[in-house]
């Protein structure tokens, strides 16, 4: 039995390094979306997460895999998977910074989530920081008109699905390590996205196969990232160091699309970065 751990420091760290890579996973996804469907592109980032454990398992056999809270896989699974089609279609379909500002505002609901859910402390704080950094965002995101469009409302299913997911991972830190978390998400996803493609498979290219090679592996390396990210901290507590990826998609359509930052996205940066900082500060010093 594992005991829900409180450190927030290095939770905020590791989440800020889990949006790194969600960032690069996302700009990925850009790319490969010109000709691969989404399906096809949910399938195989799910089918490379499940191989990631491949060498795992042939050390140390399933004993570490095995688990009493099937159920609570299966929750997670659904809110994340579920999130997952919504994302990759976000970012398929609108600018990859709105997409990620969709995905990367679930930290608004994960502090009212948590306390509903979990029982968690909602303070004041929490709220002004999540509100904080949501500012931030948008200033440095400067939605476009695509945001006003039908992709919208997808857009916003993927961060509340992406807020549940967040935080049934926290509910799950008791028990469960990071990587069994991951490895049923993989698993369970890879079973359920594998359907579709009896009526969406299509042929793929051997950079099309590179590009999906290479998300899987961001994913299941951000993933595994994240689930330990929360297992140290609640998530309204550090939820908003998520926010961060933002700015790592703005450098990343900077340098693959040309699209530079102006001064209010360098404010809007500011902003995230205080209420990173702000929401753990008082944890911290106490």
């Amino acid at each position: 039995m594992l005991t829900r751990s409180v450190k927030p420091l290095h939770g905020a760290a590791l989440l800020a390094l889990s949006a790194l890579l969600f960032s690069f996973m996302g700009g990925a996804i850009r790319e490969v979306s010109v000709s691969v469907n989404n399906e096809s592109v949910v399938f195989f980032r799910n089918l490379v997460g499940v191989l990631f454990f491949l060498p795992l398992i042939l050390l140390k056999g399933v004993q570490p895999l095995k688990t009493g809270r099937l159920k609570s896989h299966l929750w997670r699974t659904t809110y994340g998977l579920a999130a997952m089609y919504c994302f990759f279609y976000a970012i398929a379909h609108l600018p990859l910074t709105d997409a990620m500002l969709f995905t990367y505002s679930a930290p608004v609901f994960t502090p009212i989530i948590a306390w509903w859910w979990l029982k968690e402390p909602l303070t004041k704080r929490m709220l002004l920081t999540s509100g904080i950094g949501l500012v931030g965002v948008l200033l440095v995101a400067k939605p476009s008109a695509a945001l006003l469009d039908s992709h919208t409302l997808i857009g916003l299913t993927a961060s509340i699905l992406a807020a549940f997911a967040f935080v049934s991972i926290r509910e799950m830190s008791d028990t469960e390590p990071a990587f069994r978390i991951v490895f049923y998400f993989s698993l369970f996803s890879a079973l359920i996205s594998a359907i579709p493609l009896a009526w969406a498979w299509q042929p793929l290219s051997q950079h099309d196969l590179g590009l999906l090679l290479m998300i899987g592996l961001l994913a299941t390396a951000s993933q595994i990232i994240m689930s330990r990210a929360y297992a140290l901290a609640p998530p309204g507590l550090i939820g908003p160091f998520a926010y961060l990826a933002i700015v790592f998609a703005g450098v990343i359509a900077w340098w693959r699309w040309d699209e530079s930052p102006d001064l209010t996205s360098w404010f809007g940066a500011a902003l995230i970065f205080s209420a990173s900082l702000l929401s753990i500060a008082r944890r911290v010093r106490g």
